[in-house]
């Protein structure tokens, strides 16, 4: 709970110890719904799951500070999922694809995911599938190298595709159970490389059955609404099975976990909270609840 708490403390400090302070009056006011209103607004919880949880909390007919804070903990448990396992099991190979846009992360959550698979004594295999920026692969490899697994490259420019076919003869080769495959960290709003993007899936389906068994989604907690919007495009072109919020520990905007519950309907598995090897935490929404409205911060 410690290192979750210690990388949620900004969210909680700025977001959640100002709506402490509106719980230090007695009575429920206008005032204090308006202010719980902006607060959930400036933590990018969106506008559609901040009207939604005002609402529920108002039919309640709550009039004490204290009874708002113990609903206002319940309502917000109760927007969140406990994600499902990964689909990566039960076959001799599972493909992972991980998309997502240039800076949210992807790269070193591809690095992390590997190190959490190989700890999991799952053999695990990389695929540097993003051949449009030659920084791309030499960072996967990098990442790779930490996670202390094997990455499948080619050269820049080279066509997406024939590195995943490759990675996947790899993988067989080998008696790996869990390949991982990057891709371009495409500006979501391209259409053309979206189509692009649509491709590489559609070749991943072709040379393994019914893969890729999971596409997740990397997204940027500290953009807020904008990491919204991209997960929206992403859907469209690629059917995203979950989400990885990375850079939680960098910023005060946590309520984007609860937009992406109400408005993407998509589970998070994981939350990124820093930048070791070992910072990618399974999301569990009773912890993340409880780290949110749990006073003081980890020493």
């Amino acid at each position: 709970m410690g290192s979750l708490r210690k990388g949620l403390s900004r969210t909680r400090t700025t977001f959640f110890g100002r709506i402490a302070q509106a719980f230090g009056r007695t009575d429920v006011t206008e005032d204090t719904w308006d202010e719980i209103e902006a607060m959930f607004l400036q933590a990018d919880m969106g506008v559609a799951t901040t009207l939604a949880v005002l609402e529920h909390l108002r039919k309640r007919g709550i009039t004490r500070t204290e009874q708002l804070k113990l609903a206002l903990k319940e309502e917000l448990r109760g927007m969140l999922h406990t994600p499902t396992p990964l689909n990566v099991s039960g076959r001799p190979l599972s493909i992972v694809m991980i998309v997502g846009v240039n800076g949210s992360g992807k790269t070193t959550t591809i690095g992390k995911l590997a190190r959490r698979m190989q700890l999991n004594n799952r053999k695990t295999i990389i695929a540097a599938g993003d051949t449009f920026r030659a920084a791309a692969i030499e960072q996967v490899k990098i990442w790779g190298d930490r996670a202390d697994v094997p990455v499948i490259s080619g050269n820049p420019g080279m066509d997406p595709g024939a590195i995943v076919y490759d990675a996947v003869e790899a993988a067989r080769a080998r008696s790996a159970e869990i390949l991982i495959v990057d891709t371009a960290g495409r500006l979501h709003s391209n259409y053309n490389l979206m189509q692009e993007l649509r491709k590489v899936r559609n070749v991943i389906a072709k040379v393994v059955e019914d893969a890729p068994h999971e596409i997740l989604l990397v997204l940027d907690g500290t953009t807020g609404q904008n990491a919204l919007n991209q997960a929206k495009k992403f859907q469209e072109f690629v059917d995203v099975t979950g989400v990885i919020v990375t850079k939680l520990d960098s910023t005060a905007k946590g309520g984007m976990v609860f937009a992406i519950q109400q408005e993407l309907g998509l589970p998070i598995h994981y939350i990124g909270l820093g930048e070791s090897i070992y910072d990618l935490v399974p999301f569990d929404p009773d912890r993340f609840i409880d780290s949110l409205f749990e006073d003081g911060d980890e020493e």
